[in-house]
């Protein structure tokens, strides 16, 4: 417990300290920056496959597409055993990947699903001293605290999610702001965003929204000179207050239904999506509605990167594409292979963009081109976003094998 203890006092001592904790962490959807861009890419390995490069994989319970939260000692994921209908939070030794503890939050009230979602597909949030993870079951989004040990600290019935039009399950994953938990659930028969305290679980406000379906989980970044909580969806782009969940603006645009969270660059945030139809946009954050530019690519389930003027997509069909952020210029595309569902990595120069089938490919950060450095193969099913973090690749992948499916944790990097 040494490590988990030395980062909770380093996030207790200042900003400048809890900032050098949180590098060594990925306690939120989307890691520390928020759009899964890392800068340090000191031990990012480029190749590597099933035995290559591979410092340990741990079998996982069950089923599941929640990416790892990464925070202190701990790896901490969702899982849901099918056979039993038990959703249930593991927690891995961080070092080796050695399951610690499996603590089941729910058994039964499952509802129907999208073949490809899961009963456990939301990443829990951590605000470096305990865990934060969100279920949907009997009609509802179901919110747990839990300890590093995996004991329930509390749990709230957060609200009503039951859609009725497209049964196709939950997915958002919740964000932390200050001392709070913000949650959303959008869907044709109730919708809503809420924060709760971090501490008690007590609500602490909430917004009703637009009854229609949108799986986008929420995030805050610091866009146009202030903190701005980001969702798309709902046949438009948004931002709220943090504080209290107030819209500041909404600009008409993309398609009814998103899953991918925005990302941001200066005053400008950028989304795609995905039903009915396929847009990608750039939109003004000043509040203005100014659309900058938008074109048909669809990025439906999985985010987009932005780094230094140029944006970066993976789409459904397994095309990789960049653009000139200001513009929407395309500088390039390069068809690689579908179908795609995880969120690419930028790491350093490098970005690693991953298919269902299990595939990641390593290329050039550029707009001069696609360049690619490797291309890895790691079992043959794979929803969950990748995690880079401390020089380590965390990777959560399936295989089948006569006829059986099995998941697992690999951690990926050179050996210490």
């Amino acid at each position: 417990m040494r490590r988990w203890v030395a980062t909770w006092m380093l996030g207790s001592a200042g900003s400048m300290v809890a900032a050098i904790a949180h590098a060594e962490d990925w306690r939120l959807w989307r890691g520390p920056s928020g759009k899964a861009v890392i800068t340090q890419a000191e031990g990012l390995v480029t190749n590597w496959s099933d035995t290559e490069k591979v410092i340990w994989s741990q079998p996982l319970p069950g089923r599941g597409h929640s990416s790892p939260c990464i925070a202190g000692d701990r790896i901490v994921l969702e899982t849901c055993d099918e056979a039993t209908q038990t959703q249930s939070v593991v927690g891995l030794d961080r070092a080796t990947g050695k399951q610690l503890w499996q603590t089941p939050i729910n058994q039964g009230g499952l509802p129907k699903l999208h073949p490809k979602n899961t009963h456990a597909s939301s990443t829990i949030a951590s605000d470096g001293t305990a865990f934060y993870a969100p279920f949907h079951h009997h009609d509802k989004i179901d919110l747990v605290k839990l300890d590093p040990d995996g004991k329930i600290l509390w749990r709230v019935d957060a609200g009503p999610f039951s859609p009725k039009l497209y049964e196709y399950g939950y997915a958002a994953s919740p964000t932390i702001y200050g001392s709070t938990l913000i949650v959303t659930a959008n869907c044709d028969r109730a919708s809503w965003m809420k924060a709760f305290d971090l501490q008690t679980g007590k609500e602490v406000w909430s917004q009703e929204m637009p009854r229609m379906l949108v799986w986008s989980s929420p995030i805050v970044g610091q866009v146009a000179g202030k903190d701005q909580l980001l969702l798309s969806g709902f046949e438009a782009m948004s931002a709220y207050d943090p504080t209290n969940g107030k819209q500041l603006w909404t600009t008409p645009c993309l398609t009814l239904a998103t899953c991918g969270t925005a990302v941001w660059e200066g005053d400008v945030v950028f989304a795609s999506g995905g039903f009915p139809k396929a847009e990608t946009v750039a939109v003004k954050a000043d509040g203005s509605g100014q659309i900058l530019w938008k074109n048909n690519v669809k990025c439906y389930e999985q985010s987009m990167l932005v780094d230094r003027g140029l944006v970066y997509a993976f789409s459904d069909q397994g095309v990789a594409y960049c653009w000139e952020a200001a513009t929407g210029k395309e500088l390039w595309k390069e068809r690689l292979k579908g179908p795609v569902s995880a969120s690419p990595l930028l790491i350093g120069d490098k970005i690693l963009a991953t298919n269902e089938l299990g595939t990641t490919w390593v290329f050039q950060a550029t707009g001069e081109g696609y360049k690619e450095v490797a291309k890895n193969q790691l079992g043959d099913e794979s929803f969950a976003s990748q995690v880079f973090v401390d020089g380590k690749l965390y990777c959560r992948v399936a295989s089948t094998k006569d006829g059986v499916r099995s998941e697992r944790l690999v951690c990926i990097g050179n050996q210490p």
